[in-house]
C-alpha cells in the first residue's frame, strides 16, 4: 500500500520534538511515546519511514514507543532472518505477537471435516510452528479451522475441530505456546467454520487447555456480531490476544465506526497485559499515512485522563 510523504512542522523541529536517528540515513525520528497497552505494528506498516529491511522496521517501531510486533508471515521468512529478528526483539525487550500457525490459511486444513489426513497435516504444521516460535520468542500462533463441511451437521463439525485442537494443544503445552483461534467475519471470508466469539469460547472450554485460547479480532467481530464490549466481557477468561482494525475499511482506529478509545480503556481496566495486534492498513498513503497511524494510537491510548 502506497503512503504519502508527511510534512515536517517547522515549529516542532525547532523545539526539538523531531530529530535525526543514527539508525536511518536522513531519517526522521518522532518523539518516543510510552503507551499504556502493547500495540503491535506489522511489517510494511512504516516502510516509507524505515525502508524495506525488516530489522530497520523493527527499530523504527521501537523508536516510536511500540513494545510489541506481530507478523502473520513470520513462518514464511528465511530462518536466518527469523533468528535476527528474534535476537533484536529479545535484546530490546520487544514482545513477539502472533504469526499464522499453518501456511494455507483460509480453506485448508479443514478441521471441521474430521478427515484424518488433513488433521495430520495440520498437526505437522503445528510442530513446525513450534520451531519458528522458538527462534522469534513467540508465545502465540494463529489458527483458523477452515471452511464448514456442508455434508455434516454443526455438532459433528464442532466435535471434529475440538479433537484436532486437543491434539495440537498436547504438542504446544510443553513449550508454553498458545494457539489462538480467530473467528472471521462472513463478509470478507464467507463459508468459514469459526465466525463468532461465543463459538470460539465454547470450543476453548471444551479443549480445556492453556494452549488453546481466543484471538478476538475487533474488526471481524464488529462486522459479524457487534455488541463488542459485552462479548469481550463474556469471553474474557478465554481471550489471550486482540487484533485491531476499524470498520468499514479495516484501517487504523478513528477511520470508521468503532469507538476504540473506549475499547482500549476497557481492556486496560480489565488488567490485560498481552498484545493488541495492529492488523489493519493505513488510510492515507506514504509517510503522511504512517504518521497518522502513530498519532491516532497516541490519541486513542490517552484514555486515563
Amino acid at each position: 500500500m502506497e503512503r504519502r510523504n508527511f510534512i515536517l512542522n517547522s515549529s516542532l523541529a525547532s523545539a526539538g520534538v523531531l530529530s535525526f536517528s543514527s539508525g536511518f540515513s536522513n531519517q526522521i525520528k518522532i518523539k518516543k511515546h510510552k503507551f499504556n497497552l502493547k500495540y503491535a505494528p506489522h511489517i510494511g506498516m512504516f516502510k516509507h519511514h524505515a525502508g524495506l529491511d525488516p530489522l530497520d522496521q523493527l527499530r523504527f517501531m521501537l523508536d516510536q514507543g511500540f513494545t510489541a510486533f506481530e507478523d502473520n508471515n513470520m513462518k514464511k521468512r528465511d530462518v536466518e532472518l527469523q533468528k535476527k529478528m528474534g535476537a533484536f526483539m529479545s535484546k530490546n525487550n520487544m514482545k513477539m505477537g502472533v504469526f499464522v500457525g499453518h501456511t494455507i490459511y483460509w480453506s485448508y486444513p479443514n478441521l471441521a471435516s474430521g478427515n484424518n489426513e488433513k488433521r495430520l497435516e495440520f498437526l505437522s504444521e503445528i510442530k513446525s510452528s513450534i520451531e519458528v516460535a522458538k527462534r522469534v520468542n513467540a508465545k502465540w500462533i494463529t489458527v483458523v479451522p477452515g471452511h464448514v463441511d456442508l455434508r455434516l451437521s454443526m455438532g459433528y463439525q464442532t466435535s471434529n475441530v475440538i479433537e484436532s485442537l486437543k491434539l495440537a494443544s498436547e504438542l504446544l503445552e510443553p513449550h508454553g505456546l498458545k494457539m489462538v483461534l480467530e473467528p472471521l467475519n462472513f463478509r470478507d471470508h464467507p463459508g468459514l467454520f469459526l465466525t463468532k466469539s461465543p463459538q470460539a469460547y465454547e470450543i476453548c472450554k471444551a479443549v480445556n487447555s492453556p494452549s488453546c485460547k481466543i484471538l478476538f479480532d475487533i474488526y471481524h467481530q464488529q462486522i459479524q456480531e457487534g455488541n463488542l464490549l459485552p462479548n469481550i466481557e463474556a469471553c474474557w477468561d478465554e481471550i489471550d490476544y486482540f487484533q485491531i482494525g476499524d470498520n468499514p475499511g479495516r484501517n487504523e482506529p478513528s477511520t470508521g465506526e468503532i469507538n476504540y478509545k473506549n475499547i482500549f480503556k476497557y481492556i486496560y481496566n480489565k488488567g490485560f497485559k498481552g498484545i493488541l495486534g495492529m492488523e489493519h492498513g493505513n488510510s492515507n498513503p506514504n509517510k503522511i499515512g504512517e504518521k497518522s497511524v502513530i498519532d491516532v494510537y497516541k490519541k486513542s491510548d490517552n484514555f486515563l485522563i
